[in-house]
């Protein structure tokens, strides 16, 4: 090994550590055991990468993975997909399934078929924004008390959240989207906000036994930024409960949407969404000794909603049997 101690970036820490050079030597200029994995990984390509997953992945994932693709191709191709408009009227008040309407139309003449697909979009959507806004909320507000531990920053947002979940949530929902009106700008942002009390609590918990690491403390004593041991130490290790419990939260933020749009204070017509769909052809069950295709056309959009909630949960069980590092 060279006596001369080399220029460590982040570009170059994992190879030097390759060429020999210890540990201690890389820590005196920064060296982040976290980027090191990070730096050994980012070689293989994004095709190995995504190989190497779906070679190992269990049918019931594959299966999932298929669901949501299928599912992001019609939210992403709607207008192009849809037989007819997203609120376009026909003269045909719940016309039966035939071959100009696959699904028949509902109350006010509307295809079923072109509102499922246009749902899709809308109804996904907005599930998967507002999602990523409790995360960012609740997982930023979390990591910094964890950071802060039994400081009166933790308490303060650990109090604070411990009253807004004390509060259930649907009901809490209800409550503030008919005070602040029931718009799909205050849908997401009041559903984001209850939804990241649950955020915070997990990434608080999972950053707790990571700030206490010893490579974390060096880092400190090593006079780090605070935000440089965030983004190196801190974050790269908690990512995997993290990215599973974004695709629980959002099974149950989508689930939430679809419920408040079914009581009608969710996403607002003529938006096309699956909730307020099932609330709007749920009178078509009472024909069903008449007209068996009429009484299932309710079943239609509550089918979409339960099968993207299965292939999430499929592929989020999936995740987090790869990322505990068990073996079959």
């Amino acid at each position: 090994m060279s006596t001369d101690k080399p220029d460590i970036t982040p570009s170059n820490e994992a190879e030097l550590a390759d060429q020999g050079f210890d540990e201690k030597e890389l820590a005196d200029q920064g060296y982040s055991a976290a980027a090191e994995v990070g730096m050994i990984k980012a070689r293989r390509t994004l095709r190995e990468n995504i190989w190497r997953g779906l070679k190992s992945a269990p049918p019931t994932a594959l299966f999932g993975l298929g669901v949501i693709t299928i599912y992001v191709f019609f939210a992403l191709f709607a207008p192009l997909l849809a037989p007819y408009g997203e609120a376009e009227i026909f003269d045909l008040s719940y016309a039966p399934w035939s071959d100009e309407f696959m699904f028949g139309t509902d109350q006010l003449g509307r295809d079923i078929l072109s509102r499922l697909i246009y749902g899709a979009q809308n109804t996904v959507g907005i599930a998967f924004i507002t999602t990523l806004l409790a995360f960012v909320i609740g997982g930023g507000l979390g990591i910094t008390a964890a950071i802060n531990n039994g400081g009166w920053l933790d308490n303060l947002l650990s109090r604070s959240v411990d009253v807004l979940m004390a509060i259930p949530s649907l009901i809490f929902a209800l409550i503030l989207l008919s005070m602040f009106g029931a718009n799909t700008l205050n849908l997401i942002f009041i559903i984001a906000i209850l939804d990241s009390t649950r955020v915070f609590r997990i990434a608080r918990a999972v950053s707790l036994n990571v700030v206490v690491m010893d490579y974390v403390e060096a880092a400190r004593l090593r006079g780090e930024k605070m935000f440089w041991v965030l983004r190196r130490e801190i974050l790269p290790n908690i990512m995997p409960p993290l990215v599973a419990e974004f695709g629980l939260r959002f099974c149950f933020v989508f689930l939430t949407i679809a419920a408040l749009s079914f009581l009608g204070v969710g996403i607002q017509p003529p938006t096309a969404d699956w909730g307020s769909m099932v609330r709007e052809t749920a009178g078509l069950i009472q024909f069903a000794e008449y007209d068996i295709t009429a009484a299932m056309t309710p079943m239609l959009p509550a089918a979409a909603i339960a099968l993207l909630t299965v292939a999430v949960n499929f592929v989020v069980d999936w995740f987090l049997h790869k990322s505990s590092g068990l073996k079959e």
